[in-house]
């Protein structure tokens, strides 16, 4: 049981996500989490206000079921597989994070002071999660889809367009971290 506590080995969800990957290609299916908000909106009635939600959602409908399978594993993931342990950051991380008036950086997944909710409910918090929120969608739009899509469905096919926006990602991730990350905090 002790093994099902600790996060499992590159060796073990590698092979997972790539049998995953194979089963999608051979029933002509794509991975991708981006397109289910655009099923979501289209449930949702969101095509009498805009053309690109009109689409026959029913034929994503399989699409969903991945969308519920990521929510009830990180519930059991987070819930029964996690022994509650901190996460490793270089030394260097929690100098940086603690400068910048981060308690106990590593202890959590998601940090409190971004998302606790007594930071949310601040003018600032709510800013930042509402324009990341927006440029987040914006450009999964633009790029065409999710870091999921491309980096694991689009690479593995060897779509150049999603090698582009998977450089574009880690770019924008550098910039966001190195450069304006420290100027909000």
């Amino acid at each position: 049981m002790e093994i099902l506590l600790k996060p499992w080995s590159w060796y073990v969800s590698g092979p997972l996500i790539a049998t995953v990957l194979l089963l999608l290609i051979y029933f002509g299916k794509t991975f991708g989490m981006s397109s289910n908000l655009r099923t979501f909106c289209a449930i949702s009635g969101a095509g009498k206000y805009a053309d690109f939600f009109k689409f026959d959602w029913k034929a994503q409908r399989w699409n969903l079921t991945m969308v519920l399978g990521a929510i009830i594993g990180g519930f059991i993931a987070t819930n029964f597989l996690s022994d509650g342990s901190s996460i490793e950051l270089s030394p260097e991380t929690i100098s940086d994070l603690t400068a910048m008036n981060f308690l106990n950086p590593g202890k959590n997944l998601l940090p409190n002071e971004l998302y606790g909710w007594e930071s949310i409910l601040t003018l600032k918090g709510f800013s930042i999660l509402a324009i990341a929120g927006i440029l987040v969608g914006f450009g999964t739009r633009y790029a065409g889809g999710c870091t999921s899509g491309h980096a694991i469905t689009g690479l593995s096919n060897l779509q150049l367009p999603s090698l582009i926006a998977v450089i574009g990602f880690f770019i924008g991730g550098l910039v966001m971290t190195h450069f304006i990350f420290p100027l909000l905090f």
